[in-house]
């Protein structure tokens, strides 16, 4: 990464403002339901702490809509200090006198976390001003905070214009990892896609299109591209306007000799078209497995089949590079998990470099057990999905080349 980190800075004694992704879920009584975002941080805060910085941290939690008492950051300050074994201070604004003198007050390894960034409109509109109040609070400035670096706003980006700005050790990381999976993979380099819409898709796929040996779909997207090449797809989603982009890929694939593997077998369920996956499939419902070339009217394809599992397994193990990006089915449900379960193990067995792009498929692993077997899982859902895009990140842009 060609961005200064933590390491080329001097921060003893300093203040340093730190940008973490704290959006964590919470149940409705307010409790963290899963803290992987606050453990992803804990490396680069715990490394300042030792410098004896004094820690500001900002994040943003959901999307408030103003002061939203639901979405204070309280519950995430007594998580981390949980976590550190030490008090972490939350502060009950972002700007303001108030924060002004409690920062003033810090003493060396100190922790201080502010108030939900997105109280503040300017935060999004990426305000000048804002972020010029926001970076008066310190002397360097550090973002950790992958899962929001695809946004312009004034804790991401804004504040890079007003202080020295580098990365923490997780930004470095996610960095690394996904650049050279892009830039100097190992081969054979394999990407495997699920999701829902090819239009969502698109930029990925032609991107990956320029660069892999194999590109493997999964997802309600496979129903499209069997569209496109002529099969029934019964009561199955099918994106209307990623036909035409269907054939580009399709087309691009062949010209450049990218083996772009589509499901033989899907797991399907008897639906009707318009019934809202969301609300989750009644168990009473017919589930059949049946090859993609004699889906049945009627029915609704919800995950990919034994056959394909078997299929793109082998491929994945036998990959020296591994860029997954979205399930394989409505893994939430497990009858339609299994497709999803078996490219997390393949990718847990396969020797070579595996990365899991945030999002849902990070979801998955975590809660299949797999993480901790997977080189890298993503802890950035959109901001992964817009780096295999082959975009530049605002929040990486802005900060200090080496």
């Amino acid at each position: 990464m060609n961005k200064k980190t933590v390491m080329d800075v001097d921060v003893k004694g300093k203040r340093v403002l730190v940008r973490v992704d704290f959006n964590v879920p919470q149940d409705e009584s307010g409790n963290i339901t899963d803290d992987t975002r606050i453990r992803a941080a804990l490396r680069t805060i715990q490394y300042l702490i030792e410098q004896r910085a004094k820690v500001i941290l900002v994040s943003h939690l959901g999307r408030p809509k103003g002061v939203t008492d639901s979405l204070r950051m309280d519950p995430v300050a007594k998580r981390l200090s949980e976590l550190l074994g030490k008090p972490v201070k939350k502060l009950d604004d972002v700007i303001g006198p108030d924060v002004e003198s409690a920062v003033n007050a810090m003493s060396p390894g100190e922790v201080v976390l502010l108030e939900n960034v997105r109280f503040y409109k300017e935060e999004e509109a990426n305000d000048p001003e804002f972020a010029k109040k926001l970076a008066s609070l310190a002397d360097v400035y550090v973002n950790d905070a992958f899962g929001t670096a695809h946004r312009a706003h004034a804790s991401t980006e804004g504040v890079a214009h007003y202080l020295p700005a580098v990365a923490g050790f997780l930004m470095q990381k996610e960095i690394d990892y996904l650049s050279k999976a892009l830039a100097d993979p190992e081969r054979p380099f394999v990407a495997v896609l699920g999701g829902v819409k090819v239009s969502d898709k698109i930029k990925v796929i032609d991107n990956l299109l320029n660069k892999v040996d194999a590109l493997l779909i999964g997802g309600a997207m496979t129903y499209t591209f069997l569209v496109c090449q002529g099969h029934k797809v019964g009561n199955s989603m099918v994106d209307e306007p990623g036909i035409e982009l269907t054939e580009q890929a399709l087309e691009k694939a062949n010209k450049r000799g990218v083996e772009l593997m589509l499901p033989v077998d899907t797991v399907e369920a008897e639906l009707p078209a318009d019934f809202d996956i969301r609300s989750g499939v009644p168990m009473d419902v017919r589930v059949v497995t049946v090859p993609t070339s004699a889906m049945l009217d009627g029915y609704r394809g919800l995950d990919i089949g034994p056959e394909t599992i078997k299929l793109y397994s082998e491929k994945i193990k036998s990959a020296k590079t591994v860029v997954w990006n979205g399930p394989m089915g409505v893994f939430e449900d497990p009858r339609f998990a299994k497709g999803t379960l078996g490219i997390a193990e393949a990718m847990a067995e396969c020797r070579g470099t595996t990365i899991v792009g945030g999002g849902d498929s990070a979801a998955a692993v975590e809660q299949m057990g797999f993480a901790d077997r997977m080189s890298h899982v993503s802890t950035g859902g959109g901001a992964s999905l817009e780096f295999l895009e082959g975009k530049a990140l605002p929040g990486v842009v802005a900060l200090n080349d080496k």
